[in-house]
């Protein structure tokens, strides 16, 4: 039995893949990428989290690798795709000969990231979810036309900058978002992410931490 980097799961080809195609999947039913960047991104915020919070190096290569493949299981369906994601991260995990402890870490971080059924049970888990939730950008938005964007579109779009900030001293973790209130309103991300942002709160808890959300430079939570 072994550990796992990040790397060596960014190597696996049948993780590749699942992961190309899931996006493929989500693409087709409308949603934003979910593919390579998105990935690559949350597992490098989840790592940076614990990093700055000094936590071993083991625990943070452990979020980087759940982050890396906590969407996965919409390979399969988005409808509980992070359950899904959990059970086959098990078996590759496994086939792949890692620590059972590691496998057990890392799926029950998969399998708490989604704001429907998700809590922050154990601290891979934590930096997971604020790393995945902090991720609304306007490169995720994949329909070109904007006389047809949703809300989720508007919002995504209307996302120029999204930053998060780890203050280990006063135990702090900040999303700084800065966002065109030409293309959405404040209220407009409130309306599809007041669940995640209060999911975030109780991750940054678990990290022994508050949470505070800027929006264009104001203190909103």
């Amino acid at each position: 039995m072994s550990s796992i980097t990040l790397q060596e799961v960014k190597e696996n080809p049948q993780i590749t893949a699942y992961i190309k195609k899931a996006d493929e999947h989500l693409r087709s039913l409308g949603f934003t990428e979910h593919s390579f960047r998105h990935a690559s991104l949350v597992a490098d915020i989840a790592r940076d989290i614990l990093q700055r919070l000094e936590y071993p190096r083991h625990t943070t290569e452990l979020a980087a690798v759940a982050g890396y493949l906590h969407d996965i299981g919409n390979v399969v369906n988005r409808q509980n795709h992070g359950h899904t994601s959990a059970i086959l991260v098990s078996r590759i995990l496994t086939e792949l000969e890692v620590n059972y402890e590691d496998i057990a870490t890392i799926i029950g971080a998969i399998g708490n990231h989604d704001e429907g059924t998700g809590e922050p049970v154990n601290v891979v888990a934590a930096a997971l979810i604020i790393s995945d939730k902090s991720d609304v950008h306007w490169t995720r938005v994949r329909n070109n036309d904007y006389a047809t964007f949703d809300i989720h579109d508007r919002v995504n779009y209307a996302a120029k900058q999204s930053f998060i900030e780890v203050n280990n001293d006063d135990k702090i973790i900040t999303l700084e978002l800065e966002i065109d209130t030409e293309i959405s309103t404040v209220m407009e991300y409130f309306e599809i992410f007041l669940t995640r942002m209060i999911m975030c709160r109780r991750a940054a808890e678990a990290l022994s931490c508050d949470f505070q959300l800027i929006i264009n430079e104001v203190e909103l939570l």
